[in-house]
């Protein structure tokens, strides 16, 4: 049984959790692979099988025939009547209705012009007029088309097949539109160009996109969607998007998209919201169906039509763009009804277990993960979930949800509780590493120092939080550094490698930090006076050879190189053998590597004792005070140690690490 704290056990401690206790997680455990394996039987059953009705998009939306005829289809149960207006028609609103059919579903056929061309040309700008009694007056619905199948965009030749599944997943996290250094909204081609190569000399073997699905509302970072089945068009076109997919392939690197379907956009012009003139058509009708600190709304995940929908919506990102998984956001406020909202986890699995769970969004994140894998057994996916809920990665077969990694969410804030609250020499080391590895057995994690949360504007980034002011003034490496920046960059790289080397099976960096980016992140909007100056990364920083932005950058680099070529995010979890308080020394030991930090804010070491499994010789791997990395220089690097057998903290072997001054290491 995993847990998500340590516990110490007595007997009846014991009696009470095998005897009482277990058999009510096994019955939870086959309600839920019960629950979803009825769902599965009548989907298959009713529709043929899984594959056909995932691949629903084909049938839905606009699509033409091999004649040029156009055939439309809708669902909207609530509708009265239902038209289709646009530029072809000069924006006539009754002249094209649709008709109605069986479950809700409405049906418009548009043959094609004598020319034999398609009745709509490429990019025409189409919306759906839906009508509705069901407010109390006549109630008109405008809804954007995306009109990828009318005109249309020739699918884009992809030159390259996926990447295999890494073995040891390092995360780039990104967004397209502040991918740039100039004040602007960057584009697919931009990101093509010039970033992906940085991703791929960092040493990041995947790339997970932010805010790909179209979404109206930029400064809401992608996650008030509103158009579900489009590839946001204010970074460039369909091709453009297809091509970036296909290049990141082409460099080996795997391509994660953020997905949202824990809620959606609460517009009505442009959204999925009143899409039937119904607060309920694809969400949950009254206040169910409303998140009150979003104010978004909440699909309802005990709904055939909606289930099609959003399992089709995963088939089509993979089968269209050729995504390799998904991240999938907000999971927590999927798989319970209080939303996490004033809930405070403390690993208890009465919290994870009982009437207050959504087992219908449960049971739609098993059908995902099952679909996922059985139609591409190489797909990743990840859950972003505060709570930590059992099983999550595990397989559905056991009662897990299936999801592959989990996001561990209280590491990013553990480092910054730190910093803001807690003086260098009064660091809790214990704490610490207790946070990094307090993650569930046989549940793998992806684990970050900070991520886009940390980015983003009334926050600070670990490098704010450290240097602040002083990065405008102080980052050149031709004058001598100040204490500030000193500790700032020996602290940013010693955290980012902890939390690498300790941390999970899984690595997550948000775009930028890996150099100390020196601003926040702030999109434009009426209180910054839509300035653009915030929203972007200077990676123009980098390039610049006597700014130290490079130096992190540089220990960024190879410290993924040098778990590239050991694999310890892909070894066992780290047995650490040396836990000092007082010296501020943590030692572990992970895939046949040793890893010394010494975070003390004074104190050097020039003989200290550590532990090791294997006796041999030992040598520096990567050393965090050289110079290229912002270091200074104070050690020797081709140093070699040996074992002896002297038996230290529970090991048979051990060693003195003799030199001039310890900072911080990982030995082979």
């Amino acid at each position: 049984i995993s847990r998500n704290e340590a516990w110490v056990w007595n007997v009846f401690d014991l009696y009470f959790l095998f005897v009482y206790f277990c058999p009510a997680l096994y019955l939870c455990r086959d309600f839920r692979y019960k629950r979803f394996a009825e769902r599965l039987a009548q989907l298959e059953e009713a529709e043929g099988a899984f594959d056909y009705f995932t691949l629903s998009y084909r049938s839905f939306g606009i699509q033409r025939r091999s004649d040029n005829g156009l055939v439309l289809r809708e669902w909207a149960p609530g509708a009265e009547a239902v038209f289709l207006t646009g530029d072809f028609n000069s924006w006539e609103k009754q002249s094209h209705p649709f008709t109605q059919k069986e479950y809700g579903k409405w049906e418009l056929y548009l043959s094609p012009k004598v020319d034999k061309s398609p009745a709509i040309k490429h990019l025409t700008k189409l919306k759906v007029l839906n009508t509705s009694r069901h407010l109390m007056a006549s109630y008109n619905i405008w809804k954007s088309i995306y009109v990828h199948k009318s005109g249309q965009w020739s699918p884009e030749s992809f030159q390259h097949p996926r990447p295999p599944r890494p073995s040891s997943l390092r995360i780039y996290e990104a967004h397209v539109g502040i991918s740039s250094p100039e004040e602007k909204i960057a584009s697919y081609r931009n990101f093509t160009r010039d970033v992906l190569p940085r991703i791929k000399d960092l040493g990041y073997n995947c790339v997970q996109l932010m805010a790909i699905m179209e979404h109206a509302y930029y400064a809401s970072f992608g996650y008030q969607v509103t158009n579900f089945f489009a590839a946001s068009s204010r970074f460039g076109t369909p091709d453009d998007l297809k091509h970036l997919v296909d290049t990141a392939h082409s460099m080996g690197i795997t391509v994660l998209l953020d997905m949202v379907h824990s809620h959606a956009s609460s517009n009505t012009e442009d959204g999925l919201n009143y899409f039937d003139g119904t607060d309920s058509c694809f969400f949950h009708g009254g206040s169910r169906g409303n998140h009150s600190l979003w104010g978004s709304r909440l699909f309802n995940y005990s709904s055939w039509e909606v289930v099609r929908f959003l399992l089709s919506n995963l088939r089509w990102w993979m089968e269209e763009y050729h995504f390799d998984g998904f991240r999938f956001d907000a999971v927590t406020s999927m798989l319970y009804h209080h939303h996490g909202i004033g809930t405070s986890f403390s690993g208890n699995y009465s919290e994870y277990f009982g009437i207050h769970v959504d087992e219908d969004a449960l049971v739609y994140l098993m059908l995902a993960n099952h679909i996922l894998h059985k139609l591409y057994p190489q797909c990743i996916t990840v859950a972003e979930d505060v709570s930590g809920m059992p099983g999550l990665c595990r397989s559905i077969e056991e009662g897990g949800l299936g999801f592959d990694y989990r996001l561990t969410m209280a590491v990013p804030d553990k480092w910054i509780q730190v910093l803001k609250e807690v003086r260098d020499e009064d660091w809790d080391l214990k704490n610490i590493v207790q946070t990094l590895t307090n993650r569930r057995r046989g549940e793998a994690s992806i684990t970050y120092a900070e991520s886009h949360d940390q980015a983003l504007v009334g926050d600070k980034s670990l490098a704010f939080w450290l240097m602040d002011k002083e990065m405008y003034t102080n980052m050149s490496a031709l004058t001598a550094m100040t204490p500030v920046i000193d500790r700032g960059i020996q602290l940013h790289k010693l955290i980012r490698l902890l939390t690498h080397s300790l941390g999970g099976e899984g690595y997550l960096n948000f775009m930028g930090n890996e150099f100390g980016h020196p601003e926040w992140l702030d999109f434009p909007r009426k209180g910054n006076n839509e300035s653009y100056h915030y929203a972007r990364r200077q990676f123009n920083l980098v390039d610049i050879e006597h700014l130290r932005y490079r130096q992190l950058y540089a220990f960024d680099r190879d410290m993924n190189l040098t778990e590239d070529k050991y694999g310890w995010l892909a070894a066992g979890q780290a047995a650490v053998t040396t836990l000092n308080q007082a010296d501020k020394v943590i030692v572990f030991e992970r895939s046949n590597l040793l890893f010394i930090f010494n975070f003390h804010p004074c104190n050097s070491y020039i003989d200290y004792r550590v532990a090791v499994e294997h006796a041999g010789k030992y040598k520096i791997k990567l050393n965090s005070d050289e110079l290229q990395y912002g270091g200074h220089g104070r050690l020797v690097q081709d140093t070699e140690f040996f074992t002896e057998p002297m038996p230290f903290n529970g090991r048979a072997q051990s060693f003195l690490v003799i030199w001039r001054l310890l900072k911080n290491i990982a030995l082979k």
